[in-house]
């Protein structure tokens, strides 16, 4: 095996020989333990050297060196504890957890590892979604959910009880002092303490009570450990809220200024409703901002004096197309700058825990180089699941200067060089080249089938006329009755589907598929086949197609699987630079537009549970008499004159869920809030105001990291001069 630059290869039974000697280009893989004693709390040596300087304040390990240098085994222990707490460092570098909170002792470590494993952040993260979980049971409960209060009030006092654990935890390893600094621990408790009350209180009293607390429930979502992102998003929406409240607040000012004109200029206007009170006139130029109410709140005024239009345009004019593009162009200046701020304090975050960690896998002898022996050592800590191979490959990469030993600036790259994957490049290591006569030549022969360009123009001609294809069977263009005459009038003794021309081209495409996987699966082999997106993107819709056809055969109307079989038009959009740049920035900001996403979801969940509190119960069914709303809220047992706009309340989670959206899509969703301003109160307003400014900014700042995410993109391929080069994807192959 050998490095790209490398002139030495290696087997892989030398490989694993060398742990005990040194090889010929100087990487020394094991070193004598008797004469290596971890280096934690000699910072007087380390001054002698040039580089000593950035370990000054670094804390002592938590081994200790009095153990004879002739006892062996205790000095293995000693290096354990300084290879756990080096992965510590590491793992606070990746996740920018700082090392103020970092574990003091020995005797924290138990606590730290307990809460620090996959199982614990797996039941954090379950019992966190049964938290979010039970407003589908609490009253209001969702129709066929209901429980009883003794049973949901249980379930949250044992959800309760797991984050109990975690923070008694978080206090034992951090210290009393230091977890009162933490402010989302101090959050989260503060939040524990009165959710563990209200449960209380309700399993005592056998019913519910008015708990608008219920909408912190996310803060226990938002600090699990695989809500890493969630919490990023959060906290650059807090600091880019300065300047947003600005434009927030600019903006306001100048629509109330508008909303005063307003009133004295259309207050005589009688026909005119929007304009009666200064109240009246704020909230209708408030949804006039979000354009939902035009030109209905223009007309009334218009129709006594066409010159009334003016203040409507200019008002539009400077919200809408100014002020409104304003207030994004601020939030993608702060979102930018917040996004490169961030960067280099991560860097320069990650870049002090390498210095830490580094510190303590160096020995006594040589105290400015790290052998490969603590690399591995720190490795089965900071990557349990990579192989001795893995270790190898990483620290060949890392020591940059061939010397066999990994320096402090070699050392730094730690982290861009710990997700790498390695795979074997020449074609005797495929997966059947042990095979011997025939069977070799076959799958020889299929690799080369797969992997030739021709087979990847052939298929694109194939889901092109697929696409086509399926065009002209959505049209009927040959006459075919229709998919649903299908399932209702043919049965088998009455229909011969064996004269269906679009269920047999159907079978054949599906075929062609079907054929295309299996030799691309046998020409590959299974890993390198699923390695990639694309091909398991092909497999999924191509087993979703098939069970398509399936069910057509049994009449279940089960078709339109089968039509997800057009998603593989997508491929087509790589034979384009200009897709290919849109369709790369796609997945290149899908985890952080997940991310988010899942931001708006607590957002729904935050609003919904207040709204339930507050507002669900009333009754909108023909409410809203003698308003501009009232047609939307008429029941008459006609559907044709019904408004359904009742059917949008929040008299259960589900429903409210839905209602958000459409208040988020903004289109008529002044007819709701003034459906509730009817039956409840004035003040619930209030409400869907808030919801619009909040989701506003959030939706701002989506459109802010879109925009930053391609344009790095471009600018990223103008700099290599790489037009087609991914940037965030780091493919490293050795030959082995």
């Amino acid at each position: 095996m050998s490095e790209g630059s490398s002139s030495r290869s290696f087997s892989r039974d030398e490989f694993y020989s060398l742990e005990e000697s040194s090889s010929a280009d100087g990487v020394r893989l094991q070193t004598s333990t008797e004469n290596e004693k971890p280096l934690t709390n000699n910072y007087q040596l380390m001054k002698r050297y040039s580089t000593a300087s950035i370990f000054d304040d670094s804390p002592l390990g938590y081994a200790h060196l009095e153990t004879p240098e002739e006892n062996p085994s205790e000095n293995l222990d000693q290096w354990d504890l300084n290879y756990l707490e080096a992965s510590i460092y590491l793992e606070e570098g990746e996740n920018n957890d700082k090392f103020t909170f970092h574990p003091k002792s020995r005797g924290a470590l138990p606590a730290y590892n307990l809460v620090h494993n996959q199982v614990f952040y797996c039941f954090d993260l379950i019992a966190s979604i049964a938290l979010l979980s039970l407003a589908l049971t609490e009253k209001p409960a969702v129709p066929g959910f209901a429980l009883p209060e003794w049973i949901h009030a249980s379930i949250e006092l044992l959800c309760l009880f797991l984050m109990c654990v975690e923070v008694f935890m978080k206090v034992r390893w951090m210290g009393s002092q230091a977890f009162l600094r933490h402010k989302r621990s101090v959050i989260k408790f503060i939040v524990l303490i009165i959710m563990i009350i209200e449960a209380l209180v309700v399993l005592g009293r056998q019913t519910s009570h008015f708990r608008v607390t219920r909408a912190l429930r996310p803060v226990f979502l938002i600090d699990n450990h695989y809500c890493k992102g969630i919490r990023r998003v959060i906290r650059q929406i807090i600091q880019s809220l300065p300047p947003i409240l600005d434009m927030l607040t600019l903006l306001l000012f100048f629509m109330l200024i508008f909303s005063v004109l307003g009133f004295y200029l259309f207050r005589s206007v009688k026909e005119d409703t929007y304009f009666t009170s200064l109240q009246e006139s704020f909230v209708s130029l408030f949804v006039l901002l979000t354009t939902a109410n035009f030109p209905d709140v223009m007309m009334p005024s218009y129709a006594m004096s066409k010159w009334s239009s003016l203040f409507f345009v200019v008002f539009i004019i400077i919200h809408v197309y100014f002020l409104m593009n304003l207030m994004l162009a601020v939030v993608y200046e702060t979102f930018t700058r917040i996004e490169k701020d961030k960067f280099r304090k991560l860097l320069l975050h990650r870049r002090k825990a390498c210095q830490l960690a580094f510190r303590l896998l160096v020995t006594k002898n040589s105290p400015l180089q790290m052998s490969f022996r603590h690399f591995e050592g720190l490795m089965k800590y900071f990557k349990p699941r990579n192989s001795k191979l893995d270790n190898y490959l990483m620290f060949k990469t890392l020591d940059i200067h061939k010397t066999g030993y990994l320096t402090m600036s070699e050392f730094l790259n730690v982290f861009e060089a710990s997700p790498l994957r390695w795979k074997p490049k020449r074609q005797d290591d495929l997966w059947f080249m042990h095979l011997k006569g025939f069977p070799l030549k076959v799958f020889t022969g299929i690799n080369k089938l797969v992997t030739h360009n021709t087979t990847d123009l052939v298929i694109n001609a194939v889901v092109a006329i697929n696409g086509v294809w399926q065009i002209m069977e959505a049209s009927e263009v040959f006459g075919k009755q229709s998919r649903e005459a299908f399932y209702e009038e043919c049965d088998a003794a009455s229909c011969d589907t064996s004269e269906d021309v679009y269920g047999w081209v159907s079978i054949a495409f599906v075929t062609f598929y079907t054929v295309e996987v299996s030799f691309k699966i046998m020409g590959l082999g299974f890993f390198e086949y699923f390695s990639s997106k694309w091909n398991r993107f092909d497999l999924g819709v191509t087993l979703l197609a098939i069970c398509g056809l399936i069910a057509e055969q049994f009449r279940f109307p089960f078709s339109y699987v089968t039509i997800l079989r057009t998603l593989r038009l997508l491929r087509l959009f790589k034979l384009k630079k200009r897709y290919r740049d849109v369709l790369g920035t796609l997945f290149i900001i899908l985890p952080r537009f997940l991310s988010v996403a899942f931001v708006l979801v607590i957002l729904y969940y935050f609003f919904g549970i207040i709204a339930m509190e507050v507002l669900s119960g009333y009754n909108l069914v023909n409410c809203c008499k003698n308003t501009t709303v009232e047609q939307f809220y008429r029941f008459d047992n006609d559907s044709s004159l019904d408004g359904y706009y009742y059917l949008n309340n929040f008299d259960d989670f589900i429903t409210s869920q839905i209602t958000l959206f459409e208040l988020m899509v903004v289109n008529n969703w002044f007819i709701m809030m003034n459906g509730y301003a009817s039956v409840a109160t004035e003040w619930s307003r209030l409400f869907f105001m808030s919801f619009y400014i909040v989701t506003m900014v959030v939706i701002n700042i989506v459109v802010a990291f879109v925009l930053e995410a391609f344009l790095f993109r471009i600018q990223y391929k103008r700099y290599t001069g790489d037009m087609d080069r991914d940037p965030p994807v780091i493919d490293l192959v050795l030959k082995w």
